[in-house]
């Protein structure tokens, strides 16, 4: 199935501004069953910015591709906060990757249980300067294709977020040369030296 306009043209943003960075990405997806790294690689020369892609459906498959833990799956579902932490850190782990993705939910029809309707779908990203970040969704009822296609839009728009990132190294680099002008007080000592002459 290929993107919407949306996805695409986020994909493509997102492509543009990881190449201009040497940022690379990995995905780790279960509901969206690889929509995302779909969405990515649609695009020519998407090769030097995406990795790879992990379509983790199974809780299995989340353990021994991811590493999430037999822990969190039985305590907290495959469907939540925590798995979607622990698919996105271990796609970025794995792939030894910039940036990495991950989102699990509940696509429908079927699926749903107590506390956790249809619709419903957890996205993590993950970046290897420490930076994570979670978002839930409840999407509702409108249909399994358009549950996934917005929580690819949602992934894509997550990983720009992290990708935009914060720039702080550059800036404190340049703050620690400007210092050395400063320690030279040559300003100082000759406004010191014209006060007496009046």
């Amino acid at each position: 199935m290929a993107p919407g306009s949306d996805a695409r043209a986020l994909a493509r943003s997102l492509l543009d501004l990881c190449r201009s960075r040497r940022l690379t990405i990995a995905t780790a997806e279960s509901c969206t069953g690889g929509l995302v790294a779909g969405a990515l690689t649609d695009i020519p020369g998407s090769s030097d910015v995406i990795d790879r892609g992990f379509v983790t459906y199974s809780n299995e498959a989340k353990r021994a591709m991811l590493g999430v833990e037999v822990s969190t799956l039985a305590t907290f579902g495959a469907v939540s906060k925590e798995t979607a932490t622990q698919m996105a850190v271990g796609a970025l782990e794995r792939a030894g990757v910039d940036l990495a993705v991950s989102i699990t939910g509940i696509a429908g029809p079927g699926g749903a249980t107590p506390g956790k309707p249809v619709g419903l779908v957890h996205f993590a990203v993950a970046a290897r300067d420490g930076r994570i970040l979670h978002r839930e969704h409840r999407f509702g009822a409108i249909g399994r294709s358009a549950v996934r296609d917005r929580s690819v839009v949602e992934a894509l728009r997550m990983l720009m977020e992290l990708a935009r990132g914060p720039q702080q190294l550059k800036p404190r680099r340049a703050a620690v040369s400007r210092v050395r002008p400063r320690v030279t007080r040559t300003p100082r000592r000759h406004a010191v030296k014209r006060r007496p002459r009046p």
